[in-house]
């Protein structure tokens, strides 16, 4: 991979993770979730905005872990 790929790959990922960190913060109405994680949002009593949390921690996970890895 040249460094150009990296460097637009690494600028995706961290758009991703900002979109994340965005909803996330919006579904749990807090920003408890980055310390405590999962159990942040496990504990939501809307089953609409958990689901969302779910998918966005996914999401910020996936890309956490891959920028994690490309640098």
């Amino acid at each position: 991979m040249s460094v150009v790929q990296v460097k637009n790959l690494q600028r995706r990922l961290d758009n991703l993770l900002s979109e994340a960190t965005q909803e996330l913060d919006r579904s749990c109405g807090h920003e408890l979730w980055r310390s405590i994680g999962f159990d942040a949002f496990d504990g939501l009593e809307d089953a609409e905005r958990r689901a969302v949390a779910n998918y966005y921690y996914g999401q910020w996970q996936t890309a956490k872990e891959l920028l994690d890895a490309i640098s």
